[in-house]
């Protein structure tokens, strides 16, 4: 067994932002020199979040829409009180939206169903600069 780590960055521009990041993840797992594992993809930071989802214009809607509804911006937050800076929400979702998942890879290919795209979501409330750790565990 072998361990190969990378890390991608991508800019976003909050307020439930989504980036397919497929492709970039893929390459990575495809110049990592492992043939089969697993990958552990994790993003840094407490107001964004990663999960699948078919990346069409519908459901990224849809999925914004969702977290209005569950977890509104548009209501008291004690950590905005606190400190003030108006992204209490966003600290919210990011914790129920989960900061990492693992993905098997076979023959350098990632797993991932026909219409499964791997995505980074950005629930704060401004631009920001993310770090997504691929971390790879193969041979």
């Amino acid at each position: 067994m072998k361990v190969v780590t990378r890390t991608l960055t991508f800019s976003t521009r909050g307020n439930c932002d989504l980036i397919d990041i497929t492709a970039e993840v893929a390459r990575e797992v495809s110049n990592s020199g492992l043939k089969d594992g697993i990958l552990t993809i994790f993003v840094t930071g407490s107001t964004a979040g990663l999960t699948t989802i078919e990346y069409e214009s519908g459901l990224i809607s849809d999925f914004k829409n969702m977290w209005e509804r569950h977890v509104p911006r548009d209501m008291t937050y004690q950590h905005d009180l606190k400190w003030g800076d108006g992204n209490g929400y966003s600290h919210v979702r990011a914790s129920l939206q989960g900061a990492s998942f693992t993905v098997p890879f076979n023959d350098n290919k990632l797993t991932l169903g026909t219409w499964q795209q791997i995505v980074l979501v950005d629930f704060d409330n401004r631009p920001r600069s993310r770090n997504i750790v691929l971390q790879l565990l193969g041979e």
